[in-house]
């Protein structure tokens, strides 16, 4: 007969002799502390908050940028070489329009 049977049993016997009293053991009850402050309420990011907007806002906001012609221009060569496309190139272009 095989002895692998007997040794990983041998094995898993001791492995659950010396872990044991560890798993029995209660844990401490944590020290005092202050009342945690009431969770704040985050504003979405200035990311989504841009691609969460209408294809009307979108168009105003593009009419607006294009009048500083250079600068327009050049946001939307960065975002072609990004190739980025839809509303994902809405928040690179606000952001080099205003930045």
């Amino acid at each position: 007969m095989s002895r692998i049977p007997y040794c990983l049993t041998a094995v898993l016997f001791a492995a659950v002799m010396t872990s044991g009293p560890t798993v029995a053991q209660t844990p401490a009850p944590p020290p005092a502390t202050k009342a945690a402050p009431a969770p704040t309420v985050s504003k979405p990011t200035t990311a989504a908050q841009i691609e969460a907007w209408t294809t009307k806002q979108w168009e105003a906001a593009k009419k607006e940028w294009a009048r500083d012609k250079a600068k327009w221009a050049d946001c939307r060569k960065q975002s072609d070489k990004r190739k980025l496309e839809g509303r994902k190139s809405w928040w690179f272009l606000y952001q080099c329009m205003t930045s």
